[in-house]
């Protein structure tokens, strides 16, 4: 049986989720918790990791050294454009961004690295 981290890079090569990618070239997994809710952890039958609740999924992140990253939006000073980033930044917000500098796409032999804290 693969460990979590080996799990999670199978289920972002596979390409099958909508609800998790990587992001920034491979250096991070973009994580849509609404939507890892329903389409992962929801999953009858066949599960892909032990547990169907997202703090239980987040806890493992955080176990294995994965850190949250914060996204860095730049504001417009126009009002119009500001409004604008300001709905595409709450659109945002249910994308949550994780770090980890052992878990890589370009470098999966570091993939090992990834030990349990």
């Amino acid at each position: 049986s693969l460990c979590f981290p080996q799990k999670l890079w199978k289920m972002l090569e596979s390409g099958k989720f909508q609800s998790i990618w990587w992001s920034e070239g491979g250096k991070c997994v973009a994580i849509n918790k609404d939507l890892l809710e329903v389409e992962v952890l929801g999953r009858e039958g066949q599960q892909v990791f032990r547990t169907q609740k997202i703090k239980s999924f987040m806890r493992q992140l955080n176990l294995y050294g994965f850190t949250k990253m914060q996204r860095d939006f730049q504001r417009s000073a126009s009002l119009p454009e500001f409004l604008a980033e300001e709905a595409a930044a709450a659109a945002h917000s249910q994308i949550l961004y994780y770090y980890n500098p052992s878990f890589n796409r370009a470098h999966p032999s570091l993939l090992e690295r990834c030990k349990r804290k």
